[in-house]
């Protein structure tokens, strides 16, 4: 389930002949396509899938996902059309609260919607939502996931997994009561509105040093990390004791007994890791601080191709592949 591997992505899309006016054509590891749009600016553009989320969030996921894309290359995302498909019987008025979620969402993000498509088909067993943001940026304050650079330090955002905690807590209640107590609970399943780094990527684009930018969703940590050391052109060392890992993943990670490589594949939407010249470190700290959020320094990119995680002082390669174990914690119980 989910994205296919690099290697199958790159034979998927071969076909592709992208133009001159396309700064940053389709490729493994970016979510975004950049096109110049005049001598003074690019547009961004970024379609992202939403299904199977909780019905009260559905459509502010869906706008969040693309709309999070965009603001990780720098971009504001203004624009947004909407494709909602379910299944045959799908009642209107399901359609109707999806959009309204939207239509809030957007709003908040200063956001147009400017088109889409809404219908009902047999082939569908359950709601899909397709979203596709354009956001605009000015050429010289572009940032791709492709610019980490030789020494800039690994900064993360947000625990890692938090998606897959609260997705947990949501829809397997008795069982978070259990491992992670009533009050920490009740505090996780509350916490999906921080399945965006809207806010915190269009943070970071203002500050100096800041080279590139990628979110941590479906493969976590895992798939963010090597997709922009492959697109750089780059290798890495982080400390596993300096990442992001609560004691609440931690606890999921016994009770599911996940291995390094699960746990740190673990789905984390909201979350992104920047590559920041270490010369800015402090002002990016101080920025995250100042905005309440959540972050470690746990490594840095190498010239060197290498790519390891040191645990205990004991250096080790770092998972090549991710795992994501969302499937198995949702459905093997």
């Amino acid at each position: 389930m989910g994205k296919f591997a690099s290697k199958e992505l790159s034979e998927i899309i071969r076909c592709l002949t992208p133009s001159s006016r396309l700064i940053l054509p389709p490729m493994p590891g970016v979510d975004s396509g950049v096109c110049e749009l005049d001598n003074d600016r690019y547009m961004v553009v970024s379609t992202d899938p939403c299904t199977g989320v909780p019905a009260n969030w559905f459509g502010w996921l869906l706008i969040h996902y693309a709309a999070s894309d965009i603001a990780l290359f720098g971009a504001r995302p203004e624009l947004a059309s909407i494709n909602l498909l379910g299944p045959v019987g799908t009642s209107y008025r399901a359609h109707k609260r999806i959009m309204g979620q939207a239509c809030a969402a957007a709003r908040q993000l200063g956001m147009d919607i400017v088109t889409g498509h809404t219908g009902n088909y047999p082939s569908l067993s359950q709601i899909v939502g397709v979203c596709t943001a354009q956001g605009f940026v000015q050429k010289d304050k572009l940032i791709t996931p492709a610019n980490s650079k030789p020494g800039d330090l690994i900064v993360v955002t947000k625990p890692l997994g938090l998606e897959t905690l609260t997705n947990f807590s949501l829809t397997h209640k008795r069982e978070a009561v259990r491992l992670f107590g009533s009050k920490t609970a009740k505090r996780l399943s509350s916490m999906i509105n921080y399945q965006t780094c809207v806010d915190e990527a269009l943070l970071l684009a203002g500050v100096s040093g800041v080279h590139a930018m990628h979110d941590t969703t479906e493969g976590g940590l895992v798939a963010a990390l090597n997709e922009m050391a492959d697109t750089s052109h780059l290798g890495f060392e982080v400390k596993f004791e300096e990442l992001p890992i609560g004691e609440e993943m931690k606890k999921l990670g016994e009770s599911f007994k996940l291995s390094m490589t699960e746990l740190l594949s673990a789905s984390s939407t909201g979350g992104l890791i920047a590559a920041v010249a270490p010369a800015h470190r402090d002002e990016v700290v101080d920025a995250l601080t100042a905005r309440g959020l959540t972050h470690k320094v746990a490594g840095k990119f190498t010239p060197e191709r290498e790519r390891i995680v040191s645990v205990r002082e004991r250096r080790v390669r770092f998972p090549p592949k991710a795992r994501d174990p969302y499937n198995r914690i949702f459905f093997s119980r």
